[in-house]
């Protein structure tokens, strides 16, 4: 492995990719969209034609690329993958849907981050394959219509309310909700990705994994792998009390939780007398952006009951009280 950071960080995203599923029975979790999923493909496949676009939903880590690449695999045909935010002007669009190879699965992760603007020039292009697209300007502009090649849209979104009435209704194929893990689905995946990697992890070194990792795979591969390096460099085996000493330098709890949550907690707590506070007044209290309070911290704190979202703002709930109190 390179000894620049661009080395290290090109070595990570392989094994990031190396873990990603490749095959149906790899992918653990999220059974009911699966199973609807490959229903959707496999009548594709027997029709000869592209399935319909589909959109996937919920917090980040959750599986949502994966599933677009089981996709693409499934079909058999090329995956382009893009991001809302990388779109930004109506040429950038038109060059990604003029270049794809017929039979491409379009990936755009984050496709709440596409301008109106974007929108409506993505309509006819999912609707009848086609994009129109306007030369010249002034009273000598016309506006041309061109074919596309036929392909698939994988849209994925951690802020549905974000998402506009008119662009969800041109998913056809479904829009599906990705939830948080379970234990035993995280214990699996850590089982794998451990086999994968070749790190001698037991049962219960396995579980203490599972109960830090937020509910989410993501979460589970990474901190897998720093307890990895934890082991290597103090040259002691994956025990469950090297486990625990190596979250416990990270900064994390036994369920999951980091200093940045627990910051949160107590912001909530000492700043606002626990509640109702509004985002953007804890966000400034925290020098943070309110999509980073929204989306990093607050999914897994209102799914282990320590907050509670109200009409007035974030409230510190009885679970959140207590603890604090063991801290």
């Amino acid at each position: 492995m390179s000894s620049t950071p661009d080395g290290v960080k090109v070595r990570d995203q392989s094994l990031d990719s190396a873990l990603r599923p490749s095959v149906w029975d790899e992918y653990v979790g999220q059974g009911h969209v699966k199973a609807n999923i490959q229903v959707l493909l496999e009548a594709a496949k027997k029709r000869g034609d592209m399935p319909e676009h589909i959109l996937f939903y919920g917090p980040p880590g959750v599986g949502k690329t994966t599933l677009a690449h089981l996709v693409a695999i499934t079909l058999g045909v090329p995956l382009k993958s893009t991001s809302g935010v990388a779109i930004e002007r109506a040429g950038d669009l038109a060059a990604i849907l003029t270049n794809l190879e017929p039979g491409t699965v379009l990936f755009i992760d984050e496709i709440h981050q596409l301008s109106r603007k974007i929108e409506e020039l993505l309509y006819p292009a999912l609707e009848s394959g086609s994009l129109d697209i306007v030369l010249g300007k002034g009273p000598s502009a016309r506006t041309v219509e061109l074919t596309l090649p036929p392909f698939t849209l994988v849209g994925a979104t951690t802020r549905m309310a974000q998402l506009s009435g008119p662009l969800r209704s041109r998913f056809g194929g479904g829009v599906y909700q990705l939830d948080f893990y379970s234990d035993e689905d995280l214990r699996a995946i850590i089982k794998r990705s451990a086999h994968m990697l070749n790190i001698d992890a037991n049962d219960a070194v396995i579980e203490r994994i599972a109960s830090r990792s937020r509910a989410t795979p993501r979460v589970a591969n990474a901190l897998l792998k720093r307890v990895r390096d934890y082991g290597q460099v103090h040259e002691k085996e994956l025990t469950p009390e090297v486990t625990d000493a190596a979250c416990e330098m990270f900064g994390i709890d036994s369920i999951g939780l980091t200093k940045d949550d627990r910051r949160y907690l107590e912001t909530l707590k000492e700043g606002f007398k626990g509640g109702p506070a509004g985002v953007r007044a804890l966000a400034s209290a925290m020098h943070e952006d309110p999509d980073t309070i929204e989306n990093v911290y607050e999914p897994y704190l209102l799914r282990l009951g320590l907050i509670e979202r109200s009409s007035r703002g974030r409230v510190l709930t009885d679970n959140g009280k207590r603890y604090l109190l063991q801290l």
